[in-house]
């Protein structure tokens, strides 16, 4: 049964995730074109002295740019609400990803907005932004890249970078994931943190990545490994941080019926 529906329609709704983006979003704009706007206006006394069609030409210059910050910001406001691939969204998600997301943190700051709330936003909009590009990619091509604090607390067997030595107890997700990995055919590691998890990465190199992680890990993953498309899955920790974390198999499943092409499952 092919489960990428209910992925799909999950990723075109306006959760709250996507709402603080949005509204983030909205807020840096206005601030830029303020800022732009006191640019133009503070050296205009001074401009019309050098020649008294500067101040027009900076004014123009500065139009130009706030109108190419208006066409980008609509674009990734579609894309995000309809889930459609609406021009570049690969193009999208690199701006998203290189210059919204540490924008967005320090005006989330200001307003007092939760710095896991703008991951969390941050995450879901890269989702929607992969989601938009219909990817799809064979088992071999595909990893699974899990975080090492999925595995139970007290177990002896060694599984960081490889599952091979997991015993399949079922005293946590990696039994599950294991079985995943093994039914679609898909490689899987389990890293201790960015450096061993980029390592993975470049040895394995994968033309997809569903990783999953905390907001912090989640995050600065997916900015390290851009442009290869990363498709986050926040872990939950009922125990706190880092400590016998869980994971939603169905929706790790419900990517990996998303990404794949047809019939791979064994």
């Amino acid at each position: 049964m092919d489960e990428a529906p209910k992925i799909l329609n999950g990723g075109n709704s306006l959760r709250p995730q996507k709402r603080i983006f949005l509204g983030l979003l909205a807020v840096t704009c206005v601030l830029f074109a303020a800022i732009l706007a006191g640019l133009w206006y503070v050296p205009y006394v001074g401009l019309t002295t050098l020649h008294p069609r500067l101040p027009l030409i900076l004014g123009t210059l500065f139009v130009i740019l706030l109108f190419l910050v208006f066409v980008i910001v609509t674009m990734l406001a579609l894309t995000v609400v309809l889930g459609r691939d609406l021009f570049f969204s690969k193009k999208l998600r690199g701006v998203v990803i290189k210059l919204l997301l540490p924008l967005m943190s320090g005006i989330g700051k200001l307003c007092g907005v939760d710095k896991d709330e703008v991951r969390r936003s941050f995450i879901a909009i890269n989702n929607q932004l992969v989601l938009a590009q219909h990817l799809k990619t064979t088992p071999d091509k595909l990893l699974l890249l899990m975080p090492h604090c999925l595995q139970f607390h007290d177990c002896k067997f060694r599984i960081t970078g490889n599952i091979v030595h997991c015993q399949r107890c079922g005293k946590c997700p990696i039994k599950g994931l294991a079985e995943l990995s093994d039914k679609y055919g898909v490689g899987i590691a389990v890293a201790t943190g960015g450096t061993l998890a980029r390592r993975i990465v470049v040895e394995r190199r994968p033309k997809l990545i569903i990783a999953v992680a905390c907001e912090r890990d989640l995050s600065s993953g997916i900015q390290d490994s851009y442009p290869l498309p990363v498709y986050g899955i926040l872990n939950h920790r009922p125990q706190g941080p880092c400590y016998d974390t869980l994971v939603n198999l169905e929706r790790v499943e419900e990517a990996l019926n998303t990404f794949l092409v047809k019939g791979e499952p064994t």
